[in-house]
């Protein structure tokens, strides 16, 4: 890696810590009305937890807002044993059941992943990278594939403002894929600036 490459990975961890700093305390009053919200409109706890695969292979905790109901996981831990092709696997689907009413808002606005500045600062996530994958759907990268484990997960990323959940699996591990050979701090800035447009508009999330 070179000099240049060094400053902008030093850069891009700075504007991490800085951006997820201001957030949690622009936002804390918000975090406790979305709490109080989720629990009020369906039992269990309000903030999802989930193992996820991080650079390198780590494995992390990963943090969200609750946005299904409390067994909606074990349900998706069945629907992954059959996973034979990932190309065409989709993860989200409009009207799914098991998503609650608060969810449908949380989803739409992005909302749900706010818990995940909390990854930010333990340095398990970055705001901007290939979102965090399963370990159940990570067992069947092709080498190709599994260059997105290179870089550290992102709360948004390059499949994240061209699709969202729209795209198959196998659309978004190319955008992940396309990610990791062309980043740099600029090319993260972009998306950023894109992941506004694309929340505010509500395209592509349910």
């Amino acid at each position: 890696m070179g000099q240049r490459s060094r400053w902008q990975l030093v850069l891009k961890r700075l504007l991490d810590l800085l951006v997820a700093a201001v957030l949690l305390v622009i936002i804390s009053p918000l975090w406790l009305f979305i709490v109080l919200w989720i629990r009020m409109d369906s039992s269990g706890s309000a903030i999802f937890t989930q193992t996820r695969v991080g650079r390198g292979d780590k494995l992390y905790t990963i943090y969200k807002f609750r946005t299904m109901i409390s067994n909606a996981d074990d349900l998706m831990k069945s629907k992954l044993e059959n996973v034979t092709n990932l190309e065409n696997f989709v993860f989200q689907e409009k009207d799914d059941p098991r998503v609650t009413r608060s969810g449908k808002f949380l989803r739409k606005t992005s909302l749900d992943e706010l818990p995940q500045l909390l990854n930010i600062f333990r340095g398990n996530m970055s705001l901007v990278g290939p979102r965090p994958e399963v370990p159940d759907i990570v067992k069947h990268y092709t080498p190709e594939q599994r260059l997105r484990l290179n870089v550290l997960p992102g709360v948004t990323g390059l499949a994240q403002v061209n699709g969202r959940s729209e795209l198959t699996l196998g659309e978004t591990l190319a955008y992940d894929v396309d990610y990791v050979r062309r980043w740099s701090f600029w090319l993260d800035l972009l998306i950023l600036w894109k992941t506004f447009s694309v929340v505010f508009s509500g395209k592509g999330a349910y």
